[in-house]
């Protein structure tokens, strides 16, 4: 998983944020509403499962930041995954105040549909945080949650890639997982966490690079 860890100079970089700014004008001048619309509402309509209920509202709130802040500090305070936690840590941060500021900027809806399906034990979270932005918690684009479960795949499944190459490509179906249930519960369209995916992985890739997380592989060398 080498590559997925790049510089911001890198063509890696450039080639996301271009992909980024190309997915948020899509979005921002309605051109994939009809879309988005379509796909919510076929969904709307098709919930009701209990047990497919309550697993994709574990799944969607299992990328809470309160949970992922906690996982954070857990493997912060294990001598051998410190930088691993110290770089979950700040992706954790800047992603939610990322999203929350681009969704004051882009200020598109949430989708205006009641769920309808099987009763949540709790409420369903949207957290978003933007200091000075109001409508932030409101605003769907792009999904914070797929943002920050992707830096998860990422982050962890480089941190395992040495001793499972293969098998460390399995956590990218969390991220997968998230964003589909983040459709599921009608709290976000499927672009929203198309956009929240792609800047998920500039983050984790950049931020990763610049932490030097490269480095939790030189310990375990002789």
């Amino acid at each position: 998983m080498q590559n997925w860890i790049f510089d911001i100079r890198s063509r890696s970089f450039v080639l996301l944020t271009i992909s980024f700014i190309v997915v948020s004008m899509l979005v921002y001048f309605h051109v994939t509403e009809s879309f988005d619309q379509s796909i919510i509402s076929f969904t709307a309509n098709n919930v009701g499962n209990p047990s497919l209920d309550l697993i994709m509202q574990i799944i969607t709130e299992s990328g809470d930041t309160i949970w992922m802040l906690g996982f954070g500090i857990l493997i912060l305070l294990i001598k051998k995954t410190r930088r691993v936690g110290i770089t979950l840590m700040i992706l954790i941060v800047l992603s939610t105040l990322l999203t929350g500021y681009i969704k004051c900027g882009v200020d598109r809806d949430r989708p205006d549909f009641d769920y309808e399906g099987a009763p949540f034990p709790v409420k369903i979270s949207r957290d978003t945080f933007a200091l000075f932005c109001e409508g932030g918690s409101s605003a769907s684009y792009p999904s914070g949650h797929a943002a920050r479960a992707m830096i998860f795949g990422i982050v962890l499944g480089y941190a395992l890639s040495e001793r499972f190459p293969r098998g460390a490509y399995l956590l990218f179906l969390y991220p997968l997982l998230v964003s589909i249930s983040r459709v599921y519960v009608l709290q976000h369209f499927p672009m929203d966490v198309i956009g929240g995916t792609i800047l998920g992985v500039m983050l984790a890739g950049v931020l990763a690079k610049r932490t030097k997380l490269y480095k939790i592989f030189e310990k375990s060398k002789p």
